[in-house]
């Protein structure tokens, strides 16, 4: 992890909105009406927000590599368990390349200057 001031804080903030997609992929959608393919951008944006967040709380190297792929895993495993363990939601191939889109694009976030946005402000 990087040398944050608080951070099994910033861990453990990091690990509730992982859980919180989890729970949002699993339950009920709310009620709600998207334009077309709306779902695919709520994908990739959560996705990218976790990576980028995660870029935020560990150091580039293997151990963020570990996480990127991890995520990418969740969310096709979630496509899975939503096929396959509820009667409201489908799996889509297409979410879980959106998913993977983002958790990419969050990661791209450690090559630029934002990759120790929350260190420099004192995290």
């Amino acid at each position: 992890m990087k040398p944050l001031r608080r951070p099994y804080l910033w861990l453990g903030a990091w690990l509730l909105a992982v859980l919180v997609v989890c729970v949002a992929s699993l339950t009920p959608p709310p009620p709600m009406e998207l334009p077309r393919h709306g779902d695919k951008v709520e994908h990739f944006l959560a996705y990218a927000l976790l990576a980028a967040s995660a870029v935020q709380v560990f150091r580039p190297g293997r151990l963020l590599w570990i996480v990127g792929i991890g995520l990418v895993l969740m969310g096709v495993g979630l496509e899975f368990a939503q096929g396959a363990l509820t009667e409201t939601r489908m799996a889509d191939p297409a979410d879980a390349v959106a998913n993977a889109t983002g958790v990419l694009a969050g990661l791209l976030t450690a090559r630029t200057r934002m990759r120790d946005l929350l260190l420099r402000r004192g995290g």
